[in-house]
């Protein structure tokens, strides 16, 4: 009887040894995902001033687009949505914010920043700019903008939420679509 006490020990003693060697493992691991994600945060940062841009963007975003507004962007030499951007400038971030902003027509959520009136001539700019530059995530805005194209916003919710995740989205997750007369309040309450 006295054997079984030695083994009883051993066994102990190297599940705690590999109990400690898994939890400094996962203490390494998650330090190096801590600093891996401070990086990324950094370099977003740095992103060379589009973050920054977006969100100052973000903020100067207002109401309702007119033909006659969009006649005299063009004329202007701006794009759609009335800035200096040509095709040739866009990238993730613009697509996303461009898309998320135009959204919000559509959709109802807890919190919505920055909005943009789908227009079909935003929209085929849009598709136009795709053939122009590289995307990271070209297939998820070409099946949205295509499906908005031919006036399908039957998913808007699940179209915002696919752009809002991409931006790494905590608040404002959509939670459907408006009817007719929650999108025309909507887009009135933009216009003021």
């Amino acid at each position: 009887m006295k054997k079984p006490m030695p083994i009883f020990g051993l066994i102990l003693l190297l599940a705690s040894a590999g109990l400690a060697v898994f939890l400094w493992m996962e203490t390494e691991r998650t330090t190096e995902d801590q600093a891996e994600s401070a990086a990324a945060m950094e370099e977003e940062a740095e992103d060379d001033g589009h973050t920054e841009e977006i969100s100052e963007q973000r903020e100067k975003i207002k109401g309702s687009i007119s033909e006659q507004e969009l006649q005299e962007f063009e004329e202007q030499g701006l794009n759609p949505f009335g800035e200096d951007r040509p095709h040739y400038e866009l990238t993730d971030d613009y697509y996303q914010e461009y898309i998320h902003g135009m959204s919000h027509q559509k959709v109802k959520a807890s919190k919505k920043w920055g909005f943009y009136e789908i227009h079909p001539q935003r929209i085929n700019w849009l598709l136009e700019g795709m053939e122009k530059v590289a995307l990271d995530h070209e297939d998820v805005y070409r099946r949205i903008l295509l499906k908005w194209k031919e006036g399908d916003f039957s998913t808007a919710d699940a179209d915002h939420n696919a752009v809002w995740e991409l931006q790494g989205g905590t608040v404002g997750k959509a939670s459907g679509v408006m009817d007719p007369e929650e999108e025309q309040a909507y887009l009135e309450s933009e216009k003021e």
